[in-house]
């Protein structure tokens, strides 16, 4: 039985994915802010889920959180770095963007290089990063969201060069997804091609088990990503 550990697993694309992978005969390890809401889905996923509360932001105890876990499922083939947070309200924009930088960047990095060095010693893994198609493009609306994902993307890419000259046999899955369906689009005005969240985790999940390098979910927005990189940048500045 693979051992699959969700970080941010208690809504949306990670919930999704948890239940989905358990159907599939994982098992898997969630964590999350919200304790009730990992209470609740032990209740009704039973003994293949385990779970452990946990704030990215605090990384030290984040990355004994994990070990924990990790010993508790009897071992990790593969991780999930799903934790993520938007613009949100708060106090200042300044306060705003710092706190999206604290998680989405700051917290997957130190969650990236646990699961890197246990998979290193272990001689073999999976990192999954979920990233964005936001990340291809800096957004006025959404600067360090944008950002923190073109960040994940990067620090992906040049690890999985790592893993390919060392002969690391670690893979590393950039998962770009499009507009889902989650609390994180709630109320936003503008969107286009959301995807329901079943459909898209299903899309991620086989892409997972193909160990594939790169997932665009769902699979339209591959063509998006594409016409992004074929855009000059002064089209995209006037955007």
């Amino acid at each position: 039985m693979k051992k699959m550990i969700i970080i941010g697993a208690t809504s949306g694309i990670g919930e999704s994915l948890a239940r989905q992978a358990i159907r599939k005969g994982y098992k898997v390890g969630g964590t999350g802010r919200r304790v009730q809401r990992l209470e609740q889905m032990k209740d009704e996923l039973g003994e293949h889920f385990h779970y452990r509360e946990m704030d990215v932001v605090k990384k030290m105890k984040a990355s004994s959180k994990l070990l924990s876990l990790v010993e508790e499922m009897g071992g990790m083939d593969i991780i999930v770095l799903n934790a993520g947070i938007s613009n949100y309200p708060a106090s200042s924009i300044i306060s705003m963007e710092q706190e999206i930088i604290d998680v989405n960047v700051s917290g997957f990095v130190q969650l990236f290089g646990e699961a890197f060095q246990y998979f290193r010693q272990q001689g073999h893994g999976h990192i999954v990063g979920v990233s964005s198609i936001a990340g291809l493009f800096g957004s006025s609306r959404a600067a360090p969201y944008s950002a923190s994902k073109a960040f994940i993307s990067t620090y992906m890419q040049a690890y999985r060069q790592r893993c390919n000259s060392a002969g690391y046999d670690i893979t590393i899955t950039d998962v770009k997804p499009g507009f889902v369906k989650s609390e994180m689009i709630e109320g936003k005005k503008g969107l286009f091609w959301v995807a329901e969240t079943e459909k898209a985790v299903r899309q991620m999940l086989t892409d997972i088990e193909k160990k594939k390098s790169y997932s665009y979910i769902t699979r339209r927005w591959r063509f998006v990503a594409w016409l992004i990189k074929l855009t000059p940048n002064w089209v995209i500045d006037r955007l």
